[in-house]
């Protein structure tokens, strides 16, 4: 029997391996290698990997998972979870049945791509959700931002640390009269209508086109499509979730365990606040941590 099983083989799942090898703790991850970031060209902001692409790092992390006897990575998806704390049953779409005493989900979100010609297309490149992973390549440039809801307005905000030239685009949403002026105030210009095509130039630039008025071209246009569990086993096991503006995500401690005993979350898929390399390591690092005490006697 495994001690732990880690669902979801990218920056959080590892971290959780790395910590639970250490301890000489059986692991064993269960990995699609289908990474959220794959379409990003760079990851930025990590420690020690800043500007380096985010599929060599996490290949990196498994050769040096390797030196651990106990960690074993398997290429596989897990098609079901049955049993309790002490005796779960992991079953994957290989048709092998794994045991372990406690589990960790790390298996992500993915995000929902409007119907929109070119927005999936750019999505990583030229279309992106997060200023403290690209905005400093792109500082002091002309910036556009999809509005998505209020929650945009704290984005406004935060875009003045990076640049001063903004766009708003509407995209079909009716801005209060409050949020209006607040946009007026700060010079920032409004674009209405529904976008119909995102055309990419080069680097990160971007053609927005509308279904009223002539097309905008930004050089970086931030966007946040909602987002879903990359699977439903949280579903299945009765786990509490938390709504966000972007979706739903896995309401968890402050030891990273779920409202289930013995199950254990760390990543996007249990971070309501902020999508970031730096934090899902974290998190993945005290889920390991958490659940390897938690099997103390």
């Amino acid at each position: 029997m495994n001690d732990v099983i880690i669902i979801g083989g990218s920056f959080a799942g590892l971290a959780a391996a790395l910590q639970l090898g250490r301890a000489r703790r059986k692991v064993t991850v269960l990995d699609t290698g289908l990474p959220r970031n794959r379409f990003a060209g760079h990851s930025h902001g990590l420690l020690g990997h800043d500007h380096k692409p985010p599929l060599e790092i996490l290949a990196e992390a498994r050769r040096q998972l390797a030196r651990y006897p106990t960690v074993r990575l398997v290429t596989a998806r897990a098609e079901s979870i049955s049993g309790a704390i002490d005796d779960f049953c992991v079953l994957t779409g290989d048709g092998e049945s794994l045991r372990a005493r406690r589990l960790i989900l790390s298996y992500g979100v993915v995000d929902q791509m409007p119907d929109v010609p070119g927005y999936a297309e750019n999505w990583g490149t030229s279309i992106v959700p997060c200023p403290y992973c690209d905005g400093f390549e792109v500082a002091g440039q002309h910036w556009g931002l999809v509005w998505s809801g209020p929650q945009s307005m704290n984005q406004v905000r935060l875009f003045h640390d990076w640049t001063d030239t903004l766009t708003v685009f509407t995209n079909g949403h009716d801005l209060p009269p409050d949020i209006q002026a607040d946009l007026a105030r700060r010079g920032i210009s409004v674009v209405n209508g529904r976008i119909t095509e995102i055309d990419h130039a080069e680097n990160h630039n971007a053609t927005v086109r509308l279904n009223a008025g002539p097309p905008v071209a930004v050089d970086i246009l931030f966007a946040h499509p909602r987002n879903k569990p990359s699977a439903r086993l949280h579903e299945s096991l009765g786990l509490a979730t938390v709504d966000t503006p972007q979706g739903i995500a896995l309401k968890v401690d402050e030891r990273r365990e779920t409202s289930v005993p013995g199950i254990y979350a760390a990543g996007d898929l249990a971070n309501p606040l902020m999508a970031s390399v730096t934090l899902a390591i974290s998190h993945g690092a005290t889920a390991g941590i958490s659940a390897q005490q938690s099997m103390l006697v």
